[in-house]
């Protein structure tokens, strides 16, 4: 299983690499202790969105592209160990869609779904 803490520490380190920047030179303008930055780099420790957002700042990257980026390293690694093929689902798991039109879900799968629209 892949740790969000894990893709967002890789994302964050390929950026500091990606400019040439030490850990000493990011945890200074992030105003974060070298060893914890190194911990969130290597997906040890958790940062707060206070953090992520100082760290951002200190590299001169927005937020949302590091958010973004490690949404689409999640995405693929979700795609690399998610089930092919319907078979490989375990009958219990599967959503009784296989009778409609593709792309379309039945309304009895997420019947919450119709009270908010009908709302």
């Amino acid at each position: 299983m892949v740790l969000l803490r894990q893709l967002l520490g890789d994302v964050l380190r390929r950026l500091r690499v990606r400019q040439s920047r030490t850990l000493r030179e990011v945890s200074t303008l992030a105003r974060v202790s070298l060893g914890y930055l190194s911990e969130v780099e290597r997906g040890q420790k958790e940062a707060s969105s206070e953090l992520l957002a100082s760290i951002c700042g200190a590299l001169g990257v927005p937020l949302s592209q590091v958010l973004r980026e490690v949404s689409d390293q999640f995405a693929l690694a979700e795609l690399q160990h998610a089930p092919v093929l319907a078979g490989d689902v375990p009958e219990r798991e599967r959503l009784p869609i296989a009778e409609t039109v593709p792309g379309t879900i039945p309304d009895s799968v997420f019947p919450e779904v119709n009270d908010m629209v009908a709302a």
